[in-house]
């Protein structure tokens, strides 16, 4: 799954204009609030560089954002293809008094950054969501300096069998369900639950990211592998 055809990239665009609401409260639920232990082992593994200037793509409510904030002397952009899903970010670094993050539109595979401008770059369950998935690591890769890192945290399948097996089932049920409860919104959830089906293993997923030039690469599986942590340099 590398390339999504227009007409579902606007449909992408929908299900998040859609869930923009709702959208924190169901990760809380889908990942029993893990995903929040998950961002803020980001900013561990991006202290250990102190960078300055930082771009998260996918930013969505700006959780990871938020989470950069807090380094020192840091200047973060977040971007997303999602107006509604900034108009929450917006509002959370408004109340929170945060003053060192900018939020953007912008696709993934057109940033309007410089070339080699970025210390940092941190994507959130953002790439499987891609328009072109080559193309938008290929744009990460563009405006990240050298030997700047580029975090990832994605959504993934557990690779042991009965895991898989366990995790397949329960989130087919357990999803919809709680999407349906909490949102009525269940055709925007089994979207999202579908991308993390389809999207690379953690093995393809690697390959891919190498073929675009990135080294020294990393993964870290959380929760059995629902989720994976990939840390790579340019």
């Amino acid at each position: 799954m590398t390339k999504i055809q227009k007409s579902e990239e606007s449909y992408i665009k929908n299900i998040f204009e859609s869930i923009s609401k709702d959208y924190d409260l169901m990760n809380d639920l889908i990942t029993f609030k893990y995903h929040s232990k998950w961002k803020k082992e980001i900013v561990m593994i991006a202290k250990e560089d102190n960078p300055k200037v930082i771009l998260d793509i996918a930013t969505g409510t700006g959780d990871i954002a938020i989470n950069l904030s807090k380094l020192k002397d840091s200047q973060i952009i977040g971007v997303d293809i999602s107006e509604k899903m900034l108009d929450v970010a917006v509002d959370k670094i408004r109340k929170m008094n945060i003053t060192n993050i900018t939020f953007e539109l912008s696709k993934a595979e057109k940033l309007k950054y410089k070339n080699n401008f970025f210390d940092l770059i941190s994507i959130g369950y953002g790439v499987r969501n891609f328009e072109d998935l080559i193309n938008g690591l290929k744009e990460s890769y563009r405006v990240l300096k050298k030997n700047g890192k580029l975090i990832i945290l994605e959504t993934s399948v557990p690779s042991n069998f009965l895991i898989k097996y366990l995790y397949l089932i329960f989130t087919s049920i357990y999803v919809p369900l709680i999407s349906f409860i909490f949102t009525k919104n269940i055709k925007a959830y089994n979207y999202l639950l579908d991308s993390t089906k389809e999207f690379p293993n953690e093995k393809e997923f690697k390959k891919i990211l190498s073929s675009v030039g990135f080294k020294n690469i990393e993964s870290k599986r959380k929760f059995f592998g629902i989720s994976t942590i990939y840390i790579l340099t340019k």
